[in-house]
């Protein structure tokens, strides 16, 4: 770049020189131009030679140098010339292959500026930036039209053809990358080096066209000597920008030329003005008419693909805001309201002073759907769930999906009974529903949205009657009273003191010894758990567990009484020998079941405590057994390690022979309710007989098939007498021994060792 900026300043010393003391030939003035191109060439030969550009700028870059060579031996042949004729210097054309050479250079930069990527665009966007581009070229071809070269062909002392057109072909070069710069994305090309290049054509010869209109032949030597020589200053200047870029010390960001049809308009208007002030309306002026009324045309196609866009954006807009509005206001997997609109539709309800009723419906027991099914089909069972109430509720309310598998209605209409819609509601559920045919059941709660009422307070109302109706058993409805919320908050506040008793360990484990019916020998134990509240002395599990199941805090405190369990009959057999005690047994519900890390849990006690896993019982209800794919493989997993299973409070549930069948039980407990009466003798044979049927039944079954049997709830001698006629070698109850803590049990246990060593 210091080689080119000293070969100018060298033509600006030496014009001088020539103009004040008539120094050197004016031939000479036409050395500069080739000199200083060769330069600015071999500056962009050494930047393609460091690797540094990517395949997009190295292709530009590549046709600039191509550019370069050629305009450089077009000037180079003109100076021999100019050398050769030095007499006519002054006057004398430019050689046609000298021109030819110099057009084709241009011609070269033209096509490489116009292989520069621009903003990618589609569809009307496309159409606009044709446009605007279009109306910024033949606006800034018509300022320079007439300012340049339109002067030129008039001028007094007009130049050569061959000048004119290369001035014309320059004025392209500045055209076509001013505008095609302001929409170059910022990409390898720098776009400042592309303003360098145009203006290195098309400026330079904007200022030799003016000097050409201003002085005629006079104005040749300060434009070979000093304007021309500016040209490779402006291309080395580019490759300098190029290298910057490159390396990362500017930022080149694109911009969307949004202005550039705009100042384009008003270039056209600079040559209207001077002939609206006077100046002659000569046929280059009629040649900028034109222009005008093209661009003019063109602003007013541009300005319609602007109104069509526009309007198409604020069709999008509208489109969009009301999708928004309803993505807020509706649940995105069932179509139905959402929580906010429900919310804002009961506050206008509430304010209007119109009766209503809200009714929430919750499903009963749709964790089990998730898990034994998975969640693909437990969402398509709310869908078919949101569309029966759609259809039930019809146009009198508004079906709302509250929450997970918790939906509501806001009932309106003057006619509208909840009762009788939360009665059609459960009907409807007890016919299979989803394209898997499920039955599902739900409990629903109803509350009046009387005026003066809040929503809270609504909503509050009609999840305690559900709730209350989930207490009655499922599957049913309940409106709410006044005082209905006592009791279900106080069963609620349980729930959180459960939570805090299971930080603070309030819970013992209590161990009721089995025993042998003919002599009264502990040979097992029943883990049971009691809280020992602060305030409230020991809380039985008949008042704690429900809401431990309902909160799922049954899972971590079966959890505890596990480990305590293991722990403690493991200390027990290492107390009193492997004989002492052959079982200890616990209750598992179904929630527990469900766990998936139930049988980690348990295995990890097993090996926590070292106790063998034949010593460990587990005791699940048949209504458990029967709750699904989940609790059969956790039971046969449990099975399979060895671990005994008991099928407690038998007789009372669904109790058959599949089930004995297809559960692996070892031990069948006979429940305490077939327990009582077992032993009253009225005198009347066919009375007892009926009173002894089930415990008879229960026992042939488990002869049958292979298990072992205990009896709950033994009272009395006279209750374990016929308990024994009848074939039962185990059992428990008040009468054998109460529940008692772990010392107790080794009491006994120490005894039966003396006793035993007293025998042999």
């Amino acid at each position: 770049m210091t080689a080119t900026i000293g070969v100018a300043v060298l033509g600006t010393a030496w014009c001088v020189a020539n103009l004040t003391v008539g120094a050197g030939t004016e031939a000479i003035a036409y050395v500069f131009v080739p000199v200083g191109g060769v330069l600015a060439t071999a500056s962009v030969l050494h930047m393609l030679r460091s690797g540094s550009l990517d395949s997009v700028a190295r292709r530009f870059w590549r046709a600039v140098a191509v550019a370069a060579a050629v305009v450089t031996i077009g000037y180079g042949w003109l100076a021999v010339d100019m050398l050769t004729h030095a007499a006519q210097a002054r006057t004398r054309s430019m050689p046609v292959p000298a021109a030819a050479c110099v057009a084709i250079g241009f011609g070269i930069a033209i096509w490489a500026v116009a292989r520069v990527p621009v903003v990618v665009t589609r569809g009307a966007e496309r159409w606009r930036m044709v446009l605007d581009r279009t109306i910024a070229f033949l606006g800034c071809a018509t300022i320079l039209w007439y300012v340049g070269l339109a002067p030129m062909l008039s001028a007094h002392e007009p130049w050569s053809r061959q000048a004119m057109a290369l001035v014309g072909l320059a004025f392209l070069v500045t055209v076509g990358a001013a505008t095609k710069v302001s929409y170059v994305a910022g990409g390898p090309v720098d776009r400042a080096a592309i303003r360098l290049i145009a203006a290195s054509g098309g400026g330079i010869a904007g200022i030799v066209a003016v000097l050409a209109v201003w002085f005629g032949y006079a104005a040749g030597i300060p434009a070979q000597a000093v304007v021309m020589p500016l040209t490779p200053v402006l291309a080395t200047l580019g490759v300098a920008a190029q290298w910057r870029a490159t390396a990362g010390l500017r930022r080149d960001t694109a911009r969307s030329g949004a202005l550039l049809p705009y100042l384009a308009v008003a270039a056209v208007d600079v040559p209207l003005i001077a002939v609206a002030f006077g100046a002659p309306l000569t046929w280059p002026v009629r040649v900028v008419l034109v222009a005008a009324v093209l661009v003019t045309a063109l602003v007013g196609a541009r300005q319609f693909i602007a109104f069509r866009e526009n309007a198409r954006l604020l069709r999008n807009t509208r489109v969009q805001e009301e999708r928004l509005q309803y993505e807020v206001s509706h649940d995105g997997l069932t179509g139905l309201a959402n929580r906010a609109l429900f919310r804002d539709r009961l506050t206008t309800v509430l304010a209007t002073r119109v009766r209503a009723s809200v009714l929430l419906v919750d499903l009963d027991d749709f964790k089990t759907v998730n898990d034994l099914l998975g969640h693909g089909v437990g969402d398509r069972l709310l869908v078919s769930v949101a569309q029966l109430l759609r259809v039930e509720v019809g146009d009198d309310g508004l079906p709302v999906r509250v929450a997970g598998d918790e939906f509501a209605v806001l009932l309106t209409g003057a006619d509208a009974d909840p009762e009788e819609l939360a009665g059609r509601l459960l009907a409807a559920l007890n016919r299979p529903i989803s394209e898997h045919r499920l039955l599902v059941q739900a409990s629903i709660g109803i509350a009046t949205a009387a005026p003066g009422g809040t929503v809270d307070s609504v909503l509050r109302d009609a999840d305690v009657a559900m709730y209350t109706a989930k207490q009655r058993g499922k599957a049913g409805f309940a409106r709410y009273v006044e005082g209905m919320g006592e009791p279900v908050l106080a069963h609620m506040q349980l729930g959180g003191e459960l939570w805090r008793a299971l930080g603070d360990n309030e819970f013992r484990v209590v161990y009721q010894p089995i025993l042998r019916l003919d002599d009264n020998w502990v040979v097992g134990v029943e883990a049971l758990v009691r809280w020992h509240h602060p305030n409230r002395g020991v809380v039985l599990p008949a008042e704690f567990i429900p809401a431990a199941e309902r909160t799922g805090l049954i899972v971590p405190l079966g959890r505890f009484v596990l480990r305590e369990t293991c722990r403690q009959a493991a200390a027990w057999s290492s107390e009193f020998g492997a004989d002492a005690l052959q079982e200890a047994a616990l209750n598992v519900s179904a929630r527990q079941l469900h766990d998936p890390d139930f049988v980690s849990d348990v295995t990890a006690a097993l090996v926590d405590s070292g106790l063998p896993c034949e010593q460990l019982v587990v005791e699940v209800t048949e209504s458990a057994v029967l709750r699904g794919q989940q609790v059969s493989r956790t039971l046969f997993e449990l099975d399979g390690m060895g671990i005994r299973l008991s099928l407690d409070d038998f007789g009372t549930g669904e109790s058959s022979l599949s089930l004995l069948r297809a559960f692996p039980a070892a031990i069948v407990k006979l429940d305490k309710s077939f327990v009582d009466g077992i032993e009253i003798d009225d005198g009347q044979a066919a009375a007892a007989d009926a009173r002894q049927a089930v415990a008879r039944a229960v026992i042939q079954l488990a002869r049958a098939f292979g298990l072992d049997t205990i009896a709950e709830g033994i009272e009395s001698a006279e209750q374990a007498a016929v308990l024994r006629e009848l074939g039962y070698t185990r059992g428990q109850g008040y009468h054998l021994a109460r529940p008692m803590d772990a010392d107790g049990v080794s009491r006994l246990l120490a005894r039966q060792q003396t006793m035993a060593a007293v025998d042999r």
